[in-house]
């Protein structure tokens, strides 16, 4: 028998797999091994490929369970599999209608925080929504460890938020005035015998007029999480109607809530408590009246 033996498709719990592959687990642990230690971070990125080495060798993937009536299974391709490595797992839609499996999206997800950002964004060509962080610790089936790593790496990115690379010269650039878009780039500005200005929203040459803290004069300049605060669906908590995704007050990060009973919110990102009704300080006295749909995200004053 060869290392590889490919089996026929078969039908499992109402889907039809993709013909497996199986490879012995001691060469599967050894190939994964040499890949991610070259990237020089082989227990983060073991943890967050999906795999969890159990007993000796063996190798384990994240999979939903088919029986979650909380997620929409579609037979469609997993869309965030860029490497196409075909994780075990059936796929479920997200919030903006792509299909996952919890491998690939735990990779997308650590891939942007490596990139430094301390937001999560759909990596689909057009689609710039942005994902609450409940909903991905729900759909890539993060582990307590897992949710550690990414609350630390969030933290710690949004301390580095303030600064972007100029769309122009890739210098990075300093925003100063946290409420104004336009930034100013002096090394272009020499470069170009001229000042160089460019949105911090959608990274191009600033168009129209200044300050603006929504968008530019550029096609397509526009606040995704804005845009998701104010279209989100409605739920009852604690007999009171409310948007079911809140930017927290303090920081902006999106948080979202599932059929839960407490309206008191943890943010991972600025440790602070807020309340997801009223969006004040946290009390647990009740609320009868909820604040309004968001229609900016709010700017963290770090102090």
């Amino acid at each position: 028998m060869g290392l590889f033996q490919s089996q026929p498709k078969e039908r499992e719990g109402g889907e039809v797999r993709r013909p497996e592959v199986h490879v012995d687990p001691h060469i599967q642990t050894v190939m994964l091994e040499r890949r991610l230690a070259a990237l020089g971070r082989l227990e983060e990125h073991l943890r967050l490929n999906g795999y969890a080495l159990e007993g000796n060798r063996s190798l384990t993937q994240k999979r939903y369970d088919p029986q979650d009536p909380t997620l929409k299974f579609v037979e469609t391709e997993d869309e965030l599999d860029f490497l196409c490595e075909g994780f075990r797992s059936r796929r479920a839609l997200m919030s903006c209608g792509h299909a996952v499996t919890p491998t690939s999206l735990t990779n997308w997800c650590f891939k942007q925080l490596d990139d430094g950002k301390s937001r999560f964004m759909c990596g689909q060509t057009g689609c710039n929504v942005e994902w609450s962080y409940e909903e991905v610790c729900k759909m890539a089936l993060l582990t307590p460890e897992e949710k550690k790593l990414f609350e630390k790496a969030m933290s710690s990115n949004a301390a580095r938020a303030n600064t972007r690379p100029c769309p122009g010269c890739e210098s990075p650039v300093v925003r100063t005035d946290l409420f104004n878009l336009r930034v100013h780039c002096s090394v272009c500005s020499v470069n170009r015998s001229g000042s160089y200005d460019f949105c911090w929203q959608c990274l191009r040459e600033w168009k129209g007029p200044d300050p603006r803290s929504d968008r530019c004069d550029n096609d397509g300049c526009c606040n995704q999480s804005v845009e998701t605060l104010q279209t989100c669906p409605e739920m009852l908590l604690r007999s009171v109607k409310c948007p079911s995704i809140r930017a927290c007050p303090t920081c902006g990060i999106l948080q979202q809530l599932d059929n839960r009973t407490c309206k008191i919110v943890h943010c991972p990102r600025c440790k602070k408590h807020f309340c997801f009704v009223c969006l004040k300080v946290a009390s647990y006295h009740p609320c009868s009246v909820a604040a309004p749909r968001q229609t900016s995200v709010p700017v963290w004053q770090k102090k």
